[in-house]
């Protein structure tokens, strides 16, 4: 997509990669550049009758019917679905793939990576939602990838904080989001597995790629009373998504489903 003359970007200063479980060093120099998106909400999704009610795949009746299939496949959460419904998920895809946007489906995006399906998407939103009585608050997402899960986030949290280790899907994701304005997501060029300290305690932390184990900093930066939503490996070998729930005691874990995401790294590339 075409970026917008005069967009505003701020900079700010992450931390270096290092091992898949090891806390950042106090005294580690920052060495890596975090971009910030912020610009006004009101600027979303402009309501024209041509874009809301038009034909093809700007048509809001093309999404409405992704969001009943979602709902008939067991997605209840109306703040989930909602979103779902909002966000165009054709303008995060390769051109040559648009005509399978709305299917579910996941697509490639480039150096390995896939757009999850939208059932994986809203099935793991919904369970990072649960039990919130209202919006959620800071959250922070691992792999931002082409940015779509990123800008559903956007509409059930006040403030989303996505990292990508890949500089050009982290590219690529400042460029699909520009057009949205979204003033809430705060996209990071960094190691994943250190999480994001600064923007720490976390309401949710969600995962777009799976490893052996859920890393301690995931752990240590998330709220007291927060969800943790990661897809990760289990003593039988397989991937399963895994539910974490820290409470003022510990930690609640809860195996729920096979699934099958790109593998956790370390690093940036």
């Amino acid at each position: 997509m075409s970026q917008r003359p005069g967009f505003p970007v701020k900079l700010s200063q992450t931390g270096a990669s290092g091992p898949s479980t090891a806390k950042p060093s106090a005294s580690a120099a920052p060495v890596r550049v975090a971009s910030t998106v912020s610009t006004p909400t009101s600027m979303l999704l402009p309501r024209t009758a041509s874009a809301m009610s038009g034909l093809g795949l700007d048509s809001g009746a093309v999404r409405a019917r992704m969001v009943r299939k979602l709902a008939e496949q067991g997605v209840k959460d109306t703040r989930v679905l909602d979103a779902m419904g909002q966000v165009e998920r054709h303008r995060f895809v390769e051109s040559g793939l648009v005509n399978q946007a709305y299917e579910d489906t996941s697509l490639p995006i480039g150096l390995g990576q896939t757009i999850s399906k939208p059932n994986v998407v809203a099935r793991m939103i919904e369970l990072l939602c649960q039990d919130a009585p209202g919006k959620l608050g800071r959250i922070l997402e691992i792999g931002t990838g082409c940015g779509y899960q990123a800008a559903v986030l956007s509409h059930v949290a006040t403030e989303v904080y996505s990292i990508e280790r890949l500089r050009g899907l982290h590219e690529k994701a400042r460029t699909n989001l520009r057009p949205f304005r979204l003033h809430n997501v705060h996209l990071i060029f960094g190691d994943g597995m250190l999480g994001y300290p600064k923007g720490a305690p976390y309401a949710g932390i969600i995962s777009a790629a799976g490893g052996d184990a859920v890393p301690d900093t995931w752990l240590e930066q998330l709220a007291v009373g927060g969800r943790l939503i990661a897809p990760t490996i289990t003593p039988a070998g397989h991937q399963a998504l895994v539910v974490i729930l820290k409470t003022a005691q510990g930690f609640e874990r809860q195996v729920l489903e096979a699934v099958h995401f790109v593998p956790l790294k370390s690093g940036v590339a």
